[in-house]
């Protein structure tokens, strides 16, 4: 098997006089760069979610010791998860073609016989599944959750979060084995990227060349550079036009003070019109001194204060700064009784599906001045879609945990 051209086992199935040293190696630094930087703000975004706050908030229970690293998350600057998160998904999509080359330039190693030599090659060899496994799971769940196809088998955030600890664990273990003779490679071959002496990823019998590797390279390189160019622009307002693969770039949706982006709608989210009219609701504050409840009209009459803030959202697009105006977090916490130090706070929707139906702040981001329970925003009362009667706008939070449509805000240790 291993020595007939028919089958893949054979390194004379693979023809192509691409593959070889330095094609491989420098695909190889360029993915060792990114994908720690993927990983480092996927981590950053998981803790912005605090799931060590409140139940509500953790969607992977049985962390364990991949929790060791949270912390509280900041409201300084206020677009520190916009930033984050903007970089994870733009750099995520804009190295899908760098991670395929990658993959194709390897690929005869897969179907390599014996499939384990030793012990260590053995040992390796599972590594590498784990890495080519792992990879393409969390670059196809990254890309649908971005492009809002939520078709995974149970929900996003425990699949990419334990799936990008065993791939990264698996980057790792191949990193420490392999950038060092990368790098060796790349600096002998850098003058004769055509050589490639005793290298296993050659061809015996390659087919005639049809492209240099370095216009491979190009090839790649331009790939990257048009996913970047068609997606980047989902968080930025100058840029939104060119953002084409992105499901909130093209032109703003629709005119006027609420016309910017949203991920679902009042209807979708099964608001009923007559809950959230000037007759019907009531917003229910809780708190050590009691509870109280208020309408919206009554909200209007409490000190009101405006901040310029931004909403961004996991899928890696965000808004440009809206202008909000509002009831303070931490002026409505003292209403119950929290006059010094605002507490905890746990939200509460008249969304009654959805995971984010309900969310927890921590006592930083219910301090913050600029927090605000929004009854209006550029000048202008709430739309249905953006979350009338009032939603709450936290600097630097994910966009789920502003949450719209508010319908009892509980004050305390959570």
């Amino acid at each position: 098997m291993r020595d007939d051209p028919r089958l893949p086992t054979s390194p004379g199935f693979w023809r192509s006089p691409l593959r070889g040293t330095w094609f491989t190696s420098l695909l190889g630094v360029v993915l060792l760069v990114g994908v720690t930087v993927l990983f480092v703000t996927g981590l950053l975004s998981y803790a912005a979610y605090n799931p060590g706050l409140s139940p509500v908030n953790d969607k992977t229970p049985d962390k364990g010791l991949l929790g060791f690293y949270l912390f509280a998350w900041p409201t300084h600057p206020h677009w520190l998860y916009r930033l984050t998160q903007g970089v994870h998904v733009t750099l995520g999509i804009t190295l899908i073609p760098v991670l395929l080359a990658k993959l194709w330039s390897v690929v005869p190693k897969l179907f390599a016989l014996p499939p384990a030599r030793s012990l260590a090659h053995a040992l390796e060899r599972i590594s590498l599944l784990l890495l080519v496994g792992g990879g393409l799971f969390e670059f196809v769940t990254g890309v649908l959750n971005v492009q809002l196809d939520y078709v995974f088998p149970g929900s996003f955030y425990p699949l990419h979060f334990y799936g990008a600890w065993v791939f990264f664990a698996a980057f790792v273990a191949h990193a420490v084995l392999k950038t060092p003779l990368a790098l060796r490679n790349l600096r002998r071959l850098r003058d004769e990227p055509h050589v490639d002496t005793g290298d296993d990823l050659v061809s015996p019998r390659p087919a005639d060349p049809t492209v240099s590797r370095r216009g491979a390279l190009w090839f790649v390189g331009g790939g990257s550079l048009l996913l970047f160019a068609t997606t980047a622009g989902q968080g930025s307002d100058a840029l939104r036009r060119t953002a084409l693969l992105a499901p909130h770039g093209g032109a703003e949706p629709g005119e006027g003070p609420n016309a910017f982006q949203i991920n679902k709608t009042a209807a979708y989210a099964g608001i009923d019109p007559g809950e959230t009219s000037a007759d019907a609701w009531r917003l229910e504050i809780v708190g050590r001194a009691g509870t109280v409840r208020l309408s919206r009209a009554q909200l209007a009459e409490l000190p009101q204060h405006s901040a310029a803030l931004s909403i961004a959202c996991v899928e890696g697009w965000s808004t440009s700064d809206q202008w909000w105006r509002g009831v303070r977090l931490r002026d409505l916490a003292a209403l119950v009784g929290h006059e010094d130090d605002p507490p905890d706070l746990f939200v509460e929707s008249l969304q009654r599906h959805g995971a984010f139906r309900h969310a927890a702040l921590r006592a930083n981001q219910v301090a913050d001045p600029r927090s605000l329970l929004a009854l209006s925003v550029n000048g202008e009362t709430l739309s249905p879609d953006h979350g009338h009667p009032a939603r709450v706008i936290v600097p630097a939070a994910p966009g789920v945990l502003n949450t719209k449509w508010v319908a009892r805000m509980t004050f305390g240790d959570l």
